[in-house]
């Protein structure tokens, strides 16, 4: 790869009012220590230890910006109580000459937090997610609705910029609330939010517009989506391709690029290994260990891993737009890092290479790696509910 390409990656980068040293992202992987929904000692660590390793900027994930808004009962929420606790984390972060980025998200109609009510989302559907929690069934989300969900979003946004954070990443992926409007295979209504993508994007779209008058002018906001669904029937490229093109002339600060749908195709971003058996030893749901035991083979398909998984269709977006993209997908060495911003991407995201080698960054910098230990296990996707987010490489805990 070209000399320029290397000097880019570790060179600072401006992204919206954020300066980052370099342009290497954490990318949000939930990390399963907030017990109770509060920020632990151990969250504060991790996320340290990856800024000490040289990453740009590191993103704490998935944050629900309401109680009601939970996938589960223990996931934190960007609440006034939780404002304090993340200023410790933010400060740890900061100490070690990184920034740090909070993932803003709705479930919509995907949870089995039974506490928060019948859960809403674009259309009425079944929740598989929740049947064993007593949620089986969603409703459609009225204009009511929806405009308690703006205001949560710009509460937790506010909330965020008062905690220390330099940057916010609403999450328009994975089939959370805001995908779930995006995708044609969940939004099923025949009023102004539904049918064409204009009007999928419509609701989507009052979020991010809210949030940049809020905190635009002092916090990066980036916006996660899809570059695909994963399924027939759901998201593909050209409806991300639009979304893309409206969210850039809405102003936001840089898109990254990921795909895949929890409920339909939970690995279709963790391409690599299938753990089943260790998910469902970690289960804590009788009915929901019973289902993974006789179901898990057909429900959560395995994907082949690929490194840049994503980079094709990416670079495919990349023709549309000029604003800032994160590349995310299967980077695992410096070469790759090297590729993508050869192919015009501004910023490059890794997960699982820096669970398994948080001074990653650094080491790449200074010659001493060249690749990540990380094999594609995927066996971290149980320990997060272990006791927290780590590599089993490690050894036993």
């Amino acid at each position: 790869m070209s000399d320029e390409a290397r000097r880019k990656v570790f060179s600072p980068a401006r992204l919206g009012p954020t300066s980052l040293r370099n342009r290497t992202i954490k990318t949000a992987t939930y990390e399963g220590m907030s017990p109770g929904g509060v920020p632990s000692d151990a969250l504060v660590e991790h996320h340290r230890a990856i800024a000490a390793g040289g990453v740009g900027m590191t993103t704490v994930a998935y944050c629900a910006v309401a109680p009601h808004a939970r996938t589960f009962e223990a996931q934190m929420v960007m609440g006034e109580d939780n404002v304090a606790p993340l200023k410790v984390l933010t400060d740890a972060v900061h100490r070690e000459g990184a920034a740090v980025s909070l993932q803003l998200g709705h479930c919509g109609f995907f949870t089995k937090n039974a506490s928060g009510g019948r859960p809403l989302g674009p259309s009425r559907t079944f929740n598989a997610y929740g049947l064993t929690a007593g949620v089986p069934f969603a409703g459609a989300m009225t204009e009511s609705d929806m405009a308690r969900t703006v205001e949560d979003f710009v509460l937790a946004s506010q909330r965020a910029a008062r905690a220390g954070f330099d940057a916010v990443e609403l999450h328009l992926g994975h089939g959370y609330l805001l995908s779930q409007f995006l995708s044609p295979a969940t939004n099923r209504r025949r009023d102004a939010y539904g049918g064409s993508i204009d009007n999928r994007l419509r609701f989507p779209r009052r979020v991010v517009e809210h949030v940049l008058s809020a905190v635009g002018d002092r916090l990066a906001v980036l916006a996660k989506i899809n570059l695909s669904d994963g399924f027939k029937g759901g998201l593909q490229l050209a409806d991300a391709t639009a979304v893309a093109k409206q969210l850039e002339a809405d102003g936001v600060h840089a898109l990254v690029l990921s795909g895949g749908f929890t409920s339909r195709t939970p690995l279709y971003l963790l391409r690599g290994g299938r753990p089943l058996q260790a998910m469902i030893a970690v289960e804590k749901s009788s009915a929901q260990r019973f289902a993974l035991r006789w179901f898990g083979q057909r429900v959560v398909r395995a994907y082949p891993f690929e490194e840049l998984f994503f980079l094709p269709m990416a670079r495919e977006l990349r023709k549309a737009v000029r604003m800032p993209l994160v590349l995310l997908g299967g980077a695992s060495s410096l070469d790759n890092l090297e590729t993508a911003i050869d192919h015009g991407f501004d910023f490059v995201a890794l997960g699982r290479a820096l669970i398994a080698d948080p001074s990653l960054i650094r080491d790449f910098e200074s010659g001493r790696k060249t690749r990540t230990r990380c094999n594609r296990c995927n066996e971290c996707i149980a320990e997060m509910d272990a006791g927290g987010v780590r590599c089993v490489l490690d050894g036993a805990r």
